[in-house]
């Protein structure tokens, strides 16, 4: 496959106008390179990497915490539909048995070209503050537990790259040191203070579970755990930019405070998304859905109804942050923090060829691009 006179994201962020060379499934050099000569003229087009959302629950009716493979699949086949290329399946707040066979269910997804790829699993509870508990279950929440954590990554064949952690519980602290070189150590759902956090990120928890949600917020004499990760350069902040979880004003000053560099837009998404207003189900939580807004029954926001590639069009088209620092958040970064960027996240020779060609006028989906495979 031959794309031509695309404007093609950059790994710097910048854009370029050229053609791109596809190969058995990846990007090449050069067209001397390709057997299949077949184009697309791309022209008035932005060529992006496909994206890579590390935290999402579910959509299309079907929820992760169903430990269904079949429900799965159709996940990832909206994801990739919607330009999602590379996923993370989201856990909730479940007793032992269940997470093993929700993660155990992961293994079974017979993966093709017709899905998103699964990079990962993200392990969301049970290790979390009740205070901070948001959407998930209190009477399943239990302290940071090392062998809890290790038979669920053995069921999951080794695939858990991220687990929340409230530092604010009793054994966080041997959790994240015993835990730290095996798994990205992500700090939510907490009411942790700027020096238990602090603390909690020195000792090598670098990552946080969606910035500002279940958790206190930024006050000018108690920044809490986002003070802390603004100090903290090492540190990377998940946001949920689906207009409902974070004001605009705020999410355009945290791009000031962490800069692209350091933010990973995730969907947060669960089963309503993709679905019309109704009742839903989360982590087995009743949800009412009502456009973009889910909500359980005393009104607790629970999860987004939103796709990755919607926030990122809500970031650009209502928030006034610039599509390169989107795509840098919702892929690049993305990529980086599960360890896959070597195979994922940017348009560069030698990566899987995975891209979404979007029209420049309105950012909507033209094509999107598998593996070198046209939806």
């Amino acid at each position: 496959m031959i794309i031509r006179n695309g404007n093609v994201f950059q790994e710097d962020g910048s854009y370029r106008k050229m053609d791109l060379y596809v190969e058995n499934g990846r990007i090449v050099s050069s067209e001397e390179e390709v057997s299949d000569k077949e184009e697309i003229d791309a022209s008035g087009l932005k060529v992006l990497p496909g994206l890579v959302d590390i935290h999402s629950h579910g959509a299309v009716g079907h929820d992760f915490s169903d430990a269904d493979a079949t429900g799965l699949k159709k996940i990832l086949k909206y994801e990739k539909a919607h330009g999602i290329t590379s996923y993370c399946p989201t856990s909730m707040t479940l007793p032992m048995e269940q997470l093993i066979r929700i993660f155990a269910s992961a293994t079974e997804v017979e993966q093709d070209d017709s899905c998103a790829r699964i990079v990962g699993l993200n392990m969301e509870g049970p290790f979390l503050d009740p205070a901070k508990k948001g959407a998930h279950v209190e009477e399943y929440i239990r302290k940071p537990d090392i062998r809890f954590f290790r038979e669920c990554q053995e069921a999951s064949g080794g695939m858990i790259k991220v687990v929340t952690v409230a530092p604010n519980m009793e054994g966080a602290e041997a959790f994240i040191e015993a835990l730290k070189n095996d798994v990205v150590i992500s700090i939510g759902h907490t009411g942790a203070d700027y020096d238990c956090a602090a603390k909690a990120m020195e000792k090598g928890a670098h990552h946080v579970t969606h910035l500002y949600n279940a958790m206190a917020g930024l006050s000018h004499r108690k920044p809490g755990v986002v003070g802390a990760a603004a100090d903290d350069e090492h540190v990377e902040a998940e946001m949920i930019c689906d207009g409902v979880h974070i004001h605009p004003a705020t999410v355009r000053q945290t791009f000031k405070m962490f800069g692209d560099d350091r933010i990973i837009m995730i969907s947060d998404s669960m089963e309503a998304t993709g679905m019309p207003d109704g009742d839903y189900a989360l982590g087995g939580q009743k949800v009412i859905k009502k456009g973009h807004l889910a909500t359980l029954e005393d009104g607790t926001i629970a999860g987004s109804a939103t796709n990755l590639m919607d926030c990122v069009r809500v970031v650009v088209q209502k928030m006034n942050i610039p599509l390169e620092s989107a795509v840098k958040c919702a892929a690049v970064n993305s990529a980086k923090s599960v360890g896959i960027y070597d195979q994922y996240g940017s348009i560069t020779p030698g990566k899987t060829a995975n891209m979404v060609l979007l029209k420049e006028k309105d950012l909507s989906t033209k094509q999107v691009i598998l593996k070198g495979k046209m939806l």
